[in-house]
């Protein structure tokens, strides 16, 4: 029998992809409720300084996916994707076994590097078999699946901690990286046929970076993308404080990040059905108008209240800002690749790399200007939301939708 050779199906093809973009998520969600408990063993002093445990894994990925495109489209999808699982192994281990905070730091940033891999190969490869709406729509299906590990990550985490401690944590990611791996070995082919490989020649991929930079539809949503992202990591790395701190949820704090996440994932699987009778651009109009207009009225309150509105406020608050992410994230990942299906690969690092720059910049700034109130959070939403907008309309001055209905399938 020829099963393990053969094209997986649609289902099992958006698995596998959600499992792959998972592991980055997982690496973030499940040490959530751990980074108290790694703060105070690790000795590290400033109330916010645990948060690099959350943005030196950003950094990792920021820079690994310039590489992995590149690389990807001169050597295949397959092997450049079992680099990243091998580097993600290396730091796994090393933050398993960490004595100080440095070198936590380290193994995070290598796990960063190493899950930019499978992170950004799953563009290429979704890109590789579609196009236009069906790429969006199969985005969204892998966006849903991928959304729900936040929804039982920090629940996992909690509980594993609980059980083994915060060492345990990374011991389970490194047995659950293994298997992803093993999977994808067995059942994905490769996807970018010989010739259609592009040489790995510094000259060649300056000019693809320089196409991706200098097209305005990509550059525009590439822009878009980092702004939406930046206040969501802003969130990533003050939720913890937020929830357990200043709302003093305690061990209920992954019930409620978990909510958050479900609003989301429930946006991207609604978007699959939308996105196919709306298009991506309309959608992404809509959330984001909705996201900046609801972040700026939640900022008034918020500071009327002092930073501190009522908890069932904030989450309302919230589930309504999770919402317009979850149709924005896959739409406009969709419409910057959409004009550089000649070069997927390399169009997937620069878009994923310079949006993932962008995000870390300033979800960073976001949470290390946490005062014990969600000013800074709410702040953060509505000045990236309005400013994610502004872009749009930049870029529709001169543009129409950027997106094909056929359907474009490659069966190696």
């Amino acid at each position: 029998m020829n099963g393990h050779k053969s094209q997986p199906g649609f289902g099992e093809f958006v698995a596998l992809m959600a499992m792959m973009m998972s592991l980055a998520a997982l690496s973030i969600d499940m040490m959530l409720p751990a980074l108290p408990e790694i703060g105070r063993d690790l000795g590290v002093q400033g109330p916010n300084d645990t948060q690099l445990v959350i943005s030196l894994l950003f950094l990792g990925f920021a820079v690994g996916q310039i590489f992995y495109g590149p690389l990807s489209d001169n050597t295949g999808r397959k092997s450049t994707v079992y680099l990243g699982f091998g580097l993600v192994v290396v730091g796994s281990v090393c933050a398993l076994f960490a004595p100080s905070f440095p070198i936590m730091l380290l193994g995070r940033f290598l796990q960063g590097l190493g899950v930019a891999g499978p992170r950004t190969i799953v563009l290429a490869l979704v890109r590789d078999r579609y196009e236009g709406r069906t790429m969006a729509r199969v985005m969204s299906f892998v966006m849903a699946v991928f959304i729900m590990a936040p929804v039982v990550a920090p629940a996992m985490g909690q509980a594993i901690m609980v059980l083994a401690g915060w060492r345990a944590i990374f011991g389970f990611y490194l047995g659950l990286v293994l298997v992803v791996s093993l999977w994808f070995g067995l059942r994905q082919p490769e996807t970018l046929a010989t010739d259609r490989r592009i040489p790995f020649r510094r000259e060649r991929i300056v000019r693809a970076v320089r196409e991706v930079l200098g097209n305005r539809i990509s550059f525009g949503y590439t822009l878009a993308a980092g702004l939406i992202f930046g206040s969501f990591i802003g969130y990533l790395n003050s939720s913890q404080q937020i929830f357990q701190e200043q709302y003093g949820l305690g061990p209920l704090f992954p019930l409620y990040f978990g909510i958050g996440a479900l609003s989301l994932g429930c946006a991207s699987f609604l978007n699959a059905t939308l996105v196919m009778r709306h298009g991506m651009r309309p959608l992404v109009l809509r959330a984001l108008k909705s996201m900046s207009g609801i972040s700026v009225v939640f900022l008034a309150i918020a500071y009327a209240l002092a930073g501190h509105p009522p908890l069932w406020l904030f989450m309302g608050y919230m589930l309504i800002v999770f919402f317009c992410s979850g149709i924005l994230f896959g739409n406009l990942n969709a419409l910057a690749m959409a004009p550089m299906g000649h070069i997927a690969g390399t169009a997937a690092a620069v878009i994923g790399s310079l949006s993932t720059f962008l995000s870390l910049v300033l979800g960073t700034a976001v949470g290390q200007a946490y005062n014990g109130t969600v000013l800074p959070l709410v702040l953060g939403f509505a000045l990236f939301g309005v400013a994610s907008l502004a872009v749009v309309h930049w870029i529709e001055r001169e543009t129409s939708e950027p997106e094909s209905t056929e359907t474009v399938s490659i069966e190696d």
